[in-house]
């Protein structure tokens, strides 16, 4: 009991410390400028109990309607600005990158889970700079053109499988988009959707957005925590143990590819570039491995929680997935898989796969940036050390910018009488620099990848299948969940049921002839697995 009693206490004054070195060390407001207004917090926590552990986005867009685009939260002490409009993200984080550009040093996921190596959390030094130099030659708009044979196979792949299995539609798009991500990434196939390895990354994937997301350790609160040795701190104990898992998995990657560069038999990948050209780069293994090993880690989840959006679109519109497929058949036609060249006369795809980012944003929250200077914007002061919120859940429900923001409505990037309407129709929409993939400098660097997997499977899913919601025994329609959404920074529906089936024997032919096809010219085909 005494002992339990003196870690108490112990544990009260290493959290009464940092509360008070936070409050400490906060800037004054300069002269003529003000702090942005905001909910008001309790004695020394501040707000840390207002903010829900799961859909913070939610409590923010409430927050954002009520105190306005840029609004103050006090977490302990630690500053936290949460921008609710597109404008005011692009003033702070594109066009002053400079100053916002930065990530605050967790310690449960940056340090402990990450040991400092995972580049979504490197602070904004010549570590970061090479880095995206390295993501930019990788994945840039060149590159990612060169991708798309490998993106028609695996979606060929994907569409045949769906068809035979709808229920599975999880595992058939994460099979996809680590798929895609494998082949150019290591040269390699994965298998199927139950692959080890699969299992193993999507395993760690969640693990990073359970430990990342706030609140989850109390450590991230108040650092202080990480004074105290690993046998008073179990949280060490752990997430040390899974930042074990995590770095043999992309050490491991990168060690094969390795093998195969110096055997002469590694195919064209990623991996292979960055070993050949290292020294390019200026940055230890262990860096390169986990660029490399995060790309794949990035691009797997996110282009299938959009795609899993999608199908939830689709169900409870239909009549949108009418529009889509009337599209599509006087493009296409019917004894043919759409292709990329078909894209450029396709607006409603491009609008469809928009309107889904928006509607139901991927990373919903943003990932914060830090600043590093203070600032001052439109008369509100900014300290250096706060924490920037990029809320897209607020941002993409803007209602001036996008009217009847609750409603998914395509025709608002189609359509003059919109405000998101741009011409010509052969180029726009696009997700080029759109806010779904951040800001400034830390906009996604894979984009130019997902947004032709996102065009060409919502391109030759729509043309195949038909979506609609399942009829139960009792012959009444299953509702299909609004917004029952994953917790994390990166979210998707959780499993839903709903009717996928082939719109025609005849489409199911062609689906099936060219799968056969993919399979046997599939330059890699004896590369399957790890």
């Amino acid at each position: 009991m005494a002992f339990s009693t003196s870690i108490l206490a112990v544990f009260i004054s290493l959290v009464a410390l940092s509360v008070y070195s936070h409050l400490k060390s906060k800037q004054k407001v300069p002269q003529g400028a003000k702090l942005p207004p905001g909910p008001a917090g309790k004695p020394l926590i501040g707000n840390l109990l207002d903010i829900p552990p799961a859909h913070s986005w939610l409590r923010f867009k409430e927050w954002a309607d009520q105190y306005g685009p840029l609004f103050r939260l006090s977490l302990a002490g630690r500053e936290h600005y949460v921008v609710s409009t597109e404008k005011v993200a692009n003033a702070l984080l594109r066009e002053r990158g400079n100053i916002y550009s930065s990530r605050e040093q967790l310690p449960a996921a940056v340090k402990l889970l990450g040991d400092s190596l995972r580049p979504l959390f490197y602070p904004h030094d010549d570590t970061f700079r090479q880095s995206r130099r390295l993501m930019h030659r990788l994945c840039k708009e060149g590159a990612a053109i060169t991708y798309q044979s490998t993106q028609i196979l695996e979606s060929t792949r994907l569409l045949y499988d769906l068809i035979r299995n709808p229920e599975d539609y999880e595992g058939w798009l994460m099979r996809y988009s680590s798929g895609l991500i494998f082949r150019v990434g290591f040269g390699k196939v994965m298998k199927d959707n139950d692959d080890p390895l699969l299992k193993r990354l999507f395993a760690e994937n969640h693990q990073l957005e359970r430990v990342a997301s706030p609140g989850a350790y109390l450590v991230d609160t108040f650092p202080i925590l990480m004074n105290l040795p690993d046998w008073l701190a179990p949280f060490k104990r752990e997430l040390k143990a899974l930042h074990v898992e995590e770095q043999d998995i992309f050490f491991g990657l990168h060690e094969d590819v390795r093998r195969e560069v110096q055997q002469g038999t590694a195919p064209d990948c990623w991996q292979k570039t960055y070993i050949e050209h290292a020294e390019e780069y200026k940055l230890t293994t262990a860096h390169g491995a986990y660029v490399v090993g995060t790309l794949f880690e990035a691009g797997a989840g996110t282009t299938a929680a959009a795609m899993m959006s999608w199908l939830l679109c689709m169900a409870l519109h239909p009549d949108e997935l009418r529009k889509l497929q009337q599209q599509l058949d006087e493009v296409v036609g019917n004894d043919r898989l759409p292709t990329f060249d078909d894209l450029p006369n396709l607006p409603r795809v491009r609008a469809v796969a928009k309107e889904t980012l928006r509607w139901r944003p991927v990373t919903a929250g943003g990932v914060p940036h830090l600043s590093e200077k203070d600032d001052v914007y439109d008369g509100m002061f900014i300290p250096a050390g706060t924490n920037v919120h990029a809320n897209q859940w607020a941002i993409h429900r803007e209602e001036a910018l996008y009217p009847d923001p609750e409603t998914f409505k395509p025709d608002r990037w189609l359509e003059p009488k919109y405000p998101t309407y741009r011409e010509p129709l052969t180029q726009y929409p696009n997700l080029q620099n759109y806010s779904s993939f951040g800001f400034g400098r830390r906009i996604c660097p894979g984009m130019h990848i997902a947004e032709r997997s996102l065009n060409i499977l919502v391109a030759r899913i729509a043309w195949a299948c038909d979506i609609k919601k399942k009829t139960g025994s009792d012959g009444k329609q299953v509702e299909v969940p609004l917004y029952d959404y994953v917790s994390g920074f990166n979210v998707q529906p959780k499993w839903f049921a709903f009717d996928l089936s082939a719109r025609s024997e005849e489409r199911w032919q062609v689906v099936k002839e060219a799968y056969e096809w993919e399979m046997e010219h599939d330059p890699l085909k004896d590369r399957r697995g790890w």
